[in-house]
């Protein structure tokens, strides 16, 4: 599950935020891979690599949701400590909305998932 501020979502639903910076011990997740967004649904990550948050331009900061990177790395120096910003990397995650079609696939698949654990 991602979770992001609710001033994002709009963005995320409309397709004009396809990216997030998140700073991890270690990579969470992977290319192929489907999550979910409360209040927006079910997304397929397309690309997960580390980067440097120093070396973001501001055509990295577009897909993010910001005009430039320095508004970019302002807004992850707001979320993440100093130290975490230090200790640990930093990963760039590009990913897309499912289709309606989609979406409710992979809620009846969760559905399922949920049921047979209560029953095993």
């Amino acid at each position: 599950m991602l979770l992001f501020k609710k001033k994002f979502l709009a963005d995320i639903r409309a397709g004009r935020k396809t990216q997030t910076i998140r700073v991890w011990k270690f990579r969470h997740m992977r290319a192929g891979q489907r999550s979910y967004i409360p209040g927006v649904g079910y997304i397929q990550v397309d690309e997960v690599e580390a980067v440097s948050l120093e070396d973001l331009t501001d055509e990295d900061a577009i897909p993010d949701g910001f005009a430039t990177a320095e508004g970019l790395r302002t807004e992850i120096r707001r979320i993440y400590s100093e130290e975490q910003l230090r200790e640990r990397k930093v990963f760039r995650i590009r990913f897309h909305v499912l289709p309606a079609e989609e979406q409710k696939r992979a809620r009846e698949e969760r559905r399922q998932r949920r049921a047979a654990q209560s029953n095993g």
